[in-house]
């Protein structure tokens, strides 16, 4: 298969390419930065410079491919970053129905269901909508669980505060997902195809908060870390001061109420998968301690 990924040698994408491409496919991994060419080219695949915000170069990217994997990157000095989001998701469309590629597997994610009140998730709400009035194109949504990878932003609190925590309570549920187990699961459904237009979870493990600081506590030998439930305008200062944009870091804390609601999860545990990533929360902590 002639195969096109967006999202350059990030967490998802680089695994990704590489398993593709040790199948035996054409792979094509878009980049915006030149010095990453090389890279992308030393395990076998091809390497387009440009950028997701011009619609005649991705269009190039995805004519004459058998499918497409589309992510929006992260931006975080867009000054409304749903816009940002769902402006790429247009691009994307436009990129799509004027290449004729067929097939399209997107990158959304958990409460994507939900029109607003999620941050930066609102915008792939909007993404979703725009590729579900694509036709005659299957279009598969996967939509991951909250990305472990992100408690490594907890690394300072911990060492300085003694705590882990964000704007909601200790036994909130949380559903997590390893990047690599997104990268299977992305591998699976771009080899063995899909029609219509459909959405996956991809989930790596269920847990709570204070479930959370338990196991990544034991593992860095502070089993007694507690999880703290702040208040949103000290979340709000606290990314602020850790060196959050203002925009990104109100966005972040409106994810947060949504998680503390319990909202965000709601359609996921009303559609949970048969079965579950590799990864789980004691495996993602062996890497969380060698990263502290």
């Amino acid at each position: 298969m002639k195969i096109t990924l967006t999202g350059s040698l990030g967490n998802i994408s680089k695994p990704l390419a590489e398993t593709l491409v040790a199948a035996g496919h054409e792979v094509t991994v878009i980049t915006s930065n030149e010095d990453k060419v090389a890279a992308i080219e030393a395990f076998g695949a091809k390497a387009a410079v440009g950028s997701v915000e011009d619609v005649d170069f991705l269009t190039g990217a995805f004519s004459g491919k058998d499918a497409v994997y589309t992510m929006v990157p992260p931006n975080f000095g867009a000054a409304d970053i749903r816009k940002f989001i769902a402006s790429v998701g247009e691009k994307y469309a436009q990129a799509i129905q004027a290449s004729g590629v067929k097939q399209v597997l997107n990158l959304s994610s958990i409460g994507a269901h939900l029109d607003g009140g999620t941050g930066p998730i609102a915008g792939l709400y909007d993404v979703e909508q725009t590729y579900a009035k694509l036709e005659a194109v299957a279009i598969k949504h996967l939509r991951p669980a909250y990305f472990y990878v992100n408690f490594y932003g907890s690394i300072g609190m911990i060492k300085h505060a003694g705590i882990l925590g964000s704007n909601y309570d200790a036994e909130t549920p949380l559903v997590l997902v390893h990047p690599n187990d997104i990268a299977a699961a992305a591998a699976e459904e771009l080899q063995h195809g899909f029609t219509g237009h459909s959405i996956r979870y991809v989930v790596s493990d269920e847990s709570t908060a204070v479930e959370v600081a338990s196991v990544l506590g034991a593992a860095i030998g502070k089993p007694e870390l507690p999880w703290v439930e702040f208040n949103d305008e000290d979340t709000l200062q606290g990314m602020i001061q850790a060196g959050l944009p203002e925009v990104m870091a109100k966005s972040y804390v409106e994810m947060g109420d949504a998680t503390r609601s319990r909202k965000l999860f709601g359609h996921y545990f009303d559609n949970r998968p048969a079965t579950l990533g590799k990864i789980k929360l004691e495996d993602f902590a062996k890497e969380f301690a060698q990263a502290f």
